[in-house]
This record gives structure tokens, sequence and C-alpha cells, in this order.
């Protein structure tokens, strides 16, 4: 299979599948390799009907998009950078995704304005050296539905928060990159 070019990444399921998102170049831009995506849907399952999904720091949309062209009825994209929220709507717009929402704005913020128990997935992808991680982690467990997945990507492995919160589902690591799925507990 051709290899997309480095400004662009493909999505790799669903009614999008080999569909093509551009990728800037931006600091802190690093969209999630296929090979990551590929395992995070087989965790997962394939079919994510009904599924309304959060890709809190959104950056290229591949998670979301991935989400969306695999059943998601709702996928809320959230970006900083003012750029990359133009190109997420412009990749919404091409792909006539109609369940996806592109918002300018600050994920963390985002998060913290949204009602609680509201998602049954939350991708947490933020810039590996801006720190926001555990912020992120404790933002977004508040909004999981009861049994919801918490995807968590970052520089170095983390650890389920202490109060049982959430529980690690799974994890593993592809080169720097340490990827968790964590659930809320029933």
């Amino acid at each position: 299979m051709k290899q997309p070019k480095p400004n662009e990444v493909r999505i790799i399921g669903g009614i999008w599948k080999r569909s093509k998102l551009p990728v800037a170049d931006r600091p802190g831009l690093r969209p999630t390799p296929d090979r990551v995506r590929e395992t995070l849907f087989n965790w997962l399952g394939q079919d994510l009907s009904g599924w309304r999904v959060l890709d809190a720091f959104a950056g290229s949309g591949a998670l979301g998009f991935e989400a969306a062209s695999r059943g998601a009825a709702e996928v809320q994209l959230v970006e900083r950078d003012s750029h990359q929220a133009r190109a997420l709507q412009a990749s919404k717009e091409r792909l006539k995704a109609e369940g996806v929402r592109v918002e300018f704005g600050d994920g963390l913020s985002f998060m913290g304005r949204s009602a609680a128990a509201r998602y049954e997935l939350v991708f947490i992808d933020p810039p590996f050296d801006a720190g926001l991680g555990h912020p992120a982690i404790k933002a977004a467990t508040r909004l999981l539905v009861p049994g919801g997945y918490l995807y968590v990507e970052g520089p170095e492995a983390v650890a389920a928060p202490e109060d049982g919160s959430l529980e690690l589902w799974r994890q593993d690591k592809a080169g720097a990159v340490h990827y968790h799925l964590f659930r809320r507990p029933e």
C-alpha cells in the first residue's frame, strides 16, 4: 500500500478509509501514527455507532475523523491553533462529515465547561512539551459516561488515577509514543 506523504495522514478504517487529512508543519503537531490508530481501534472495536466522542487536542483530526468514519454519531474536535482549526473545518466539509463539529479553542477550557458524563470516548493527545497530560486526564474523566473510554497519548507511561476513577484497560508503546486506553468503571 502506498505510504502517505509526510504532510498528510490517512484514515485507516470505516466509510472514509484511505481518505487523506492534511498535516501542516506546525509546532507541537504530531499526528497519531497509522499503526497506533490501528491498534487503538482494534482495542475499541471497529464499530463506534452511536458513540459521542471528544478529541480535545485535535491537531490533524486523525483520531476524531477516524472515530466518525467508524460510525460515531457525534465527534467534537477542539483545536487551539487557528490554522489547524480551519484545516479541520475544511476536512469536515470535504468529507461531508455532518456529525463532526470543530471548535477553535483550548481543550482544557472546553472540557471544563462541558457537561459531565457526556462522552463514550475522549481522546487526549496534547503537544508533548505542553505539560497538559495530567490536567487533561483529570478534566476528561468527569466527561466520560460509566463504562466510557479515555485514550491518552504522551511521551511517557501514565498510571491510572489512585482515586479509582479510571482503570487501565490497555497500553502500548511505539517508538517514543506511549499510548493508553483507560476505562471509567460502570
